[in-house]
């Protein structure tokens, strides 16, 4: 039998306010357990919330960045459970009227998984977002047989994002989750730390026969907190489903985890739906009022969003959209690429104009520098920033001084690979491009008088490789090219060297 895979995922985001949600108490991540929590968060007797403002603008710019409907009014209700880092016995959340409704989405572009087929374009419909208050943490290590609860993170403000069951694979939840990621940091709602539990999922997954609208049953894996974790508990918890209603079994509504260590989901308790909490609107909380004043504020508050700079990225500088889409991973390398592009071509052509008719008014200049700054950034600088662990804005490289050594490309002062040498000086610290390639004496060569020399030297030291070629063996022409560039010691301009040698060997 044929299954479709059905998911959906619920997104918990650790807004980035000074305070929590209903109490001023800290939030920084790391303090030692318990001093974070004042009386409010202990649930003391006569303790009163007071709601964080910035809580409620953080959730509305979220709202208006996937365009979803903002409700003027919303409201706080207490969702009863009893579990030991839960101080009052419920939690203050949002359930029948959120913050954020329906009608928002999110455009993410997928890569499969396994590396074959094209990438494509999926749009994941947003059902909600809506606030509540994180609770604490269950300590079971060193203990001795006991539990320990840290109620640091009592109170912490969080935005509850809910997708409709949109997604068909794990490669499209990884997609979508990795852009939403990139959304809520982006914006500066949230600093997006997987490590710290600022950014966690819980995926909803049911298979059903293909071809079928009826939904299977669903089982929900709780708290994956990275990438790998998330698609890895998809994949298993797909061949679980279907393996136990193939063998003649049904599959059972629960909450699972997922075991990285034995790449497996685990059954943790049965699913409640929402009347076992016994929900009812928080008497010490009136409903919260946004008005049109409010969102607007909001609204002017916002930058240009990964989508739409995307987008301007393929127009304007006619990048395809997979670079774009790596480009607009973050808004820091974002702003790097751009300011690096604008750098370079002025640097090129300071004094041209853009020409009419090109998007936007952005020059061809502009364009192909961009697309140079674009492969050097999905290239040597991405892999050497994942290489040592650094993000974007911990580059030693400054935007300027890497539109320096791409200038130097350009201009024909250095080859490509040279520039590879002169790129790993500049990271060490040994200065901008122009001081590593007249110290270290990198001056591309473009003599054509000198190329001729090193050609003339090449072809009559390798006779049988000039034989191979004439006899019709393009392979030799290719390793002559190499025995030039080795004789000059990598300084030769490489176009150069494949007209004169091609000149000479029709000769």
């Amino acid at each position: 039998m044929q299954w479709e895979i059905v998911i959906g995922l619920e997104t918990h985001a650790q807004l980035s306010t000074q305070s929590k949600i209903f109490s001023g108490a800290a939030i920084a991540y790391g303090a030692a357990p318990n001093t974070q929590a004042c009386a409010v968060d202990l649930a003391l007797p006569g303790v009163l919330p007071v709601f964080n403002r910035a809580a409620a603008e953080k959730a509305v710019k979220f709202g208006l960045a996937i365009n979803a409907r903002i409700n003027r009014k919303s409201v706080f209700e207490r969702k009863n459970y009893f579990y030991p880092d839960l101080p009052k016995g419920y939690q203050i959340s949002q359930l029948e009227l959120p913050i954020v409704a329906e009608g928002g989405t999110l455009r993410v572009q997928v890569a499969p998984s396994t590396g074959s087929g094209q990438a494509y374009e999926k749009e994941v419909r947003i059902t909600r977002a809506h606030l509540e208050e994180d609770a604490g943490k269950s300590l079971h290590e060193d203990f001795h047989g006991m539990t320990g609860i840290d109620l640091n993170r009592a109170g912490t403000p969080l935005l509850e994002i809910v997708t409709e069951p949109d997604m068909r694979s794990s490669a499209e939840a990884v997609a979508y989750a990795k852009a939403l990621h990139s959304l809520v940091r982006w914006i500066g709602i949230c600093d997006g730390n997987m490590q710290e539990g600022s950014f966690r999922c819980d995926a909803n997954v049911s298979v059903r026969p293909k071809g079928t609208d009826q939904l299977g049953t669903r089982c929900e894996i709780k708290n994956l907190n990275s990438f790998k974790f998330l698609e890895k508990a998809i994949d298993h918890e797909v061949q679980r489903q279907i393996d136990v209603i193939e063998s003649g079994g049904r599959i059972i509504q629960e909450t699972r985890l997922y075991d990285p260590d034995r790449d497996e989901t685990r059954s943790m308790r049965s699913k409640e739906e929402a009347n076992d909490y016994r929900y009812f609107p928080d008497p010490d909380l009136l409903p919260l009022v946004v008005d049109e004043t409010f969102i607007e504020t909001a609204r002017v508050t916002l930058p240009e969003l990964p989508q739409a700079k995307r987008d301007r990225f393929v127009a304007d500088y006619g990048l395809p959209v997979y670079d774009a889409t790596i480009l607009t991973a973050s808004r820091d390398l974002s702003s790097y690429f751009e300011e690096t592009a604008k750098t370079l071509a002025v640097a090129l052509s300071p004094t041209s104009l853009p020409q009419a008719g090109e998007s936007d008014g952005v020059a061809t200049r502009a364009k192909d520098a961009a697309k140079l700054v674009a492969n050097w950034v999905i290239g040597d600088l991405s892999a050497t920033l994942n290489r040592d662990g650094k993000d974007i804005s911990e580059s030693p490289i400054a935007s300027g001084q890497f539109a320096g050594l791409l200038q130097r490309i350009q201009d024909g002062t250095i080859s490509g690979k040279i520039a590879k040498e002169v790129f790993a000086a500049m990271w060490a610290g040994e200065g901008d491009a122009d001081a590593i390639i007249e110290t270290k004496g990198l001056k591309q060569v473009s003599d054509s008088g000198a190329i001729e020399k090193i050609v003339d030297e090449v072809i009559k030291a390798n006779p049988g490789m000039v034989a191979e070629f004439q006899s019709g063996k393009e392979k030799a022409f290719n390793a002559l090219v190499g025995q030039t560039m080795k004789a000059s010691k990598g300084k030769a301009n490489p176009a150069q060297v494949n007209e004169i040698l091609k000149k000479k060997l029709a000769d």
